[in-house]
């Protein structure tokens, strides 16, 4: 692959291209181990992009290598009580099998902070399996650390319950 050939951008959940390319590579992410392991329902991609444009503070980052969708980043806005500030969290991470090695969660990533600080954010959050070391060591080398306020009190913890 050529790395000449990347395209990292803010998609437009009104373009059918990006739309069809959010589509393509959350299922595949969702296929994945570290993405659960199963398919996401055909009628949910479909929907997808129009329910990710009814939240305002949503945004998606897309690679596309030689034209092809080969990773994304979704994200959403969130706020800190504590800073007084909004925060992001990016809640997807995906690059299509083929297309790894290219240094394209780091690129997409740098589009993310770059939409972070042009939205005035204090921080970028994200989760991460604590069986995924590659995800983790590419994490940490473009600055994430764990969260705690104080080391003594541990690292926090994300947690979550099924509705």
């Amino acid at each position: 692959m050529d790395v000449a050939d990347v395209l990292v951008l803010q998609a437009s959940y009104t373009n059918p291209v990006h739309a069809e390319a959010i589509a393509l590579v959350l299922d595949h992410y969702a296929r994945d181990p570290m993405g659960g392991g199963q398919p996401v329902d055909p009628d949910v991609l479909r929907q997808l992009p129009g329910e990710l444009a009814k939240r305002p503070h949503a945004f998606s980052v897309l690679a596309f290598v030689g034209g092809v969708p080969a990773g994304l980043v979704n994200c959403f806005e969130g706020f800190s009580t504590f800073a007084g500030r909004p925060l992001l969290n990016v809640h997807d991470v995906s690059v299509v099998d083929r297309f790894r090695g290219l240094g394209l969660s780091r690129k997409m990533m740098h589009k993310v902070e770059e939409i972070a600080r042009q939205r005035g954010c204090c921080k970028i959050t994200l989760e991460v399996l604590e069986g995924n070391a590659v995800a983790q060591a590419a994490y940490r080398n473009f600055g994430f650390e764990d969260a705690a306020f104080d080391p003594s009190h541990g690292r926090m913890l994300f947690w979550s319950k099924s509705l």
